[in-house]
């Protein structure tokens, strides 16, 4: 675990990767310095973490100080990455000495302008999706040049206490993230839906929200634990002439695998044009 963590950008991705390892107290509050874009978020996000943490807007005189972490977390938006100058003026390396890490979790952005944009850090992306904020995320790392050993171990660690961690190449970060990232909203429009459904056939709305979450929770955990195809669990419920089959006809006709699909691969399209 590294012993001090510089922090761009404070939303609340980085701020489900900081608290769980600040609560474990594997990183401690006062080894934490971010830089945050507006004077009003200081306090708000301050609120949410333990005395001892030191978060500056961007215009703060000691803003910079963030560039003398042995680790940075690049936690902007995609847009703003022009906004964000390199200053390691305070950081001079010594001959043979490991450049310091930048991560980025910015979606779109790749290692190659990251380089380009950060030439005095090692870098790497990290893809984390929203289920982090509950310790069920999943994240995808892709490694720059020149990244050490120790480097890689201190990277997985910040992200195995709230994500499951899988090393992809960066080709594959783009789906990844259409799929892990994008995903959820995808998940929650049809939970949205099916609720609505519901509240239309006569269950009151709490009702039908809580069993729309369920299903969706049970389903997931069903497929997982043991180990089904989508189209065996599929069967297992649907009998002939049944209720389930009819539904899944009239979800075919509609066109929901195709929307599904296409939903991914526009989003991984989309991914691609930050590049």
């Amino acid at each position: 675990m590294p012993s001090s963590v510089g922090v761009i950008g404070f939303g609340l991705m980085a701020q489900a990767i900081l608290k769980p390892l600040i609560k474990r107290g594997d990183l401690l509050p006062e080894n934490v310095f971010g830089v945050v874009g507006k004077e009003g978020s200081v306090k708000e996000i301050a609120t949410e973490f333990p005395k001892g943490l030191q978060i500056v807007a961007a215009g703060n005189s000691i803003s910079s100080e963030v560039w003398n972490k042995p680790i940075k977390l690049l936690a902007v938006k995609p847009q703003q990455l022009n906004d964000v100058e390199e200053s390691l003026e305070d950081l001079p390396l010594t001959k043979g000495s490991t450049r310091p890490l930048l991560i980025s979790i910015l979606a779109g952005v790749n290692l190659n302008r990251l380089q380009k944009k950060f030439p005095g850090h090692c870098c790497v992306r990290a893809v984390p999706n929203t289920p982090s904020l509950v310790g069920e995320g999943l994240t995808a790392l892709s490694w720059g040049k020149d990244v050490s050993i120790d480097q890689r171990i201190a990277v997985q660690k910040l992200f195995e206490p709230i994500s499951e961690v899988l090393d992809l190449p960066e080709d594959l970060l783009d789906p990844f993230l259409a799929l892990t990232s994008s995903g959820p909203a995808y998940i929650a429009l049809i939970a949205e839906s099916l609720a609505d459904g519901a509240v239309a056939a006569g269950l009151p709305r709490s009702l039908a929200s809580y069993l729309a979450h369920r299903t969706l929770a049970g389903t997931a955990t069903l497929l997982r634990d043991k180990d089904l195809h989508p189209a065996q669990l599929k069967d297992m419920v649907a009998s002939p002439g049944g209720t389930t089959i009819t539904a899944i006809r009239h979800l075919e006709m509609a066109g929901i695998r195709s929307a599904l699909i296409e939903a991914v691969v526009l989003a991984t399209e989309r991914s691609r044009e930050f590049a």
